[in-house]
């Protein structure tokens, strides 16, 4: 495989022709997602009330055999018959380092990447090494393994020093490894909301944003001079305005592009109060600062994620299917590289779907409805308003005219207290029940209900695929 780089706006082949790059995110493999995996909370401490609940060597099984069906060959080549190109895999930091021991480097963790790898590289399709949960959170939210709500990443030298070296460390060791498309430094960072989200609201602090980056890519280029190294904009790489024009060779740029048409409301039909089709995708991608900011610079854009919801009101799939349609043919058009969200999950927003009546989803079926019930998926915003959430509703209303807030905004307010209370502290109450169905079962066992992740007993979500498929296999623009 030919080392990538960038030439311009394009990302290049050895022979400096063009490259489109267009595949699929494998979240929930090598880190964890509540929706994902089917839980409740952030994963560091599921896992804990796993090894509690089942016992520590059987936990450590429990998750192995998940990781190994997860993401395996037959997957790989699903993907590359389908058409794609490229993977991003989605990685947790705790993989490679223990926070009761920073700066050792676990092997377990390089093991397992190394063997996706080869993998990969045996039928031609490229990856891009995503740090989606770094050490000290870098946003506020579950997909980074934050449990507290506080983003510690941007104000704490220690955490920034051991992301940097980690960094350094992967880079060391895959500096020749041409299967690695590029580094993509850090997921959906949120540079300015140190202690939790309490507004929708936000102003960036790109001065520190700024510095971390480049001490981030310092690091990296004196042991790596060759992989392209990947940067997301701040607010969950929504915002570029304020970023530092690109200061190193090999710097390409992401955005994450999810939008309303794929998440609720009619397609083409009003979605958040206005109206959606074609022309509309088109003036929002082309205004989105990460496209003014790739036009401003010449330099490669790449969608990394986005993705429609399939799990909400089934009549509604269509439309989301359209949005999606039109969405990639709008990315095709601007000449994006793009990785959809995401590969497999328990029935979301997935290509592949676990069967509904795996026994996985069936031991799990009581607390997942807990879950449901108590709304803890605080993301799947699109299921509507249910009891638990309107007495959360009408307690931010409380606090609200109780101190008379009105700057903040009555929907930021009743939205982020809700993510506190469901999404962290309900959550994480909930997560033994998650745990309890595992108790006693032998390891032969849970090696046999872990199945259900594997690529032969998945449901293909097939109109998506082809969707998506259609896209993959077009013809790059030169």
């Amino acid at each position: 495989m030919d080392f990538l780089s960038v030439k311009g706006r394009h990302i290049v082949r050895a022979d400096e022709k063009p490259i489109i790059l267009k595949g699929v995110n494998i979240g929930g493999w090598m880190n964890m997602e509540d929706f994902i995996n089917q839980y409740c909370g952030c994963e560091s401490s599921y896992r804990k009330v796993m090894a509690q609940t089942i016992e520590k060597d059987k936990s450590e099984l429990f998750f192995n055999l998940m990781a190994d069906y997860f993401f395996a060959e037959e997957d790989i080549i699903f993907l590359k018959e389908t058409g794609f190109n490229i993977v991003r895999l989605p990685l947790n930091y705790r993989h490679f380092e223990s926070d009761s021991k920073p700066f050792e480097y676990l092997e377990t963790g390089f093991a397992r990447l190394d063997g996706a790898l080869s993998l990969l590289e045996k039928h031609g399709i490229y990856a891009i090494l995503d740090m989606h949960s770094a050490q000290g959170w870098q946003n506020t939210d579950w997909h980074c393994d934050n449990a507290g709500r506080h983003s510690l990443f941007w104000s704490h030298v220690q955490y920034q020093e051991r992301f940097r070296r980690l960094w350094r460390e992967i880079a060391y060791r895959y500096k020749d490894r041409a299967v690695i498309a590029m580094y993509d430094l850090m997921n959906e960072p949120i540079a300015n909301a140190r202690y939790g989200r309490f507004s929708s609201i936000y102003k960036p602090d790109w001065a520190n944003f700024n510095k971390i980056y480049r001490e981030s890519v310092n690091a990296i280029r004196k042991v790596d001079p060759k992989h392209i190294i990947l940067l997301e904009g701040d607010n969950f790489s929504v915002l570029f305005d304020g970023m530092e024009a690109p200061f190193a060779e090999n710097l390409a740029y992401s955005s994450h592009n999810y939008i309303p048409s794929g998440l609720e409301g009619s397609y083409p039909g009003i979605c958040c109060g206005e109206y959606w089709n074609l022309a509309k995708q088109h003036d929002v991608f082309y205004n989105s600062q990460g496209v003014q900011f790739a036009l401003k610079y010449n330099v490669p854009l790449f969608v990394t994620e986005f993705g429609s919801a399939y799990n909400g009101d089934p009549d509604k799939t269509t439309d989301r299917l359209r949005s999606q349609d039109d969405q990639l043919a709008v990315f095709t058009e601007f000449g994006a590289h793009w990785t959809v969200w995401t590969y497999k999950d328990t029935g979301v927003m997935s290509l592949l779907t676990l069967a509904g009546d795996s026994e996985y989803i069936r031991l799990l079926k009581t607390a997942a409805s807990k879950r449901e019930e108590l709304n803890t998926q605080f993301a799947i915003t699109w299921r509507g308003v249910n009891e638990s959430r309107q007495m959360s509703n009408d307690l931010a209303d409380l606090i609200q005219n109780a101190i008379d807030m009105p700057h903040i905004g009555s929907d930021g307010n009743r939205k982020y207290l809700a993510q506190s209370i469901f999404g962290e502290f309900a959550a994480i109450q909930l997560q033994p029940m998650f745990a309890a169905p595992f108790l006693g079962m032998s390891e032969e066992k849970i090696d046999d209900v872990l199945s259900a992740f594997s690529f032969s007993k998945c449901t293909h979500n097939s109109e998506h695929i082809q969707i998506l498929q259609k896209y993959a296999r077009k013809e790059e623009n030169s």
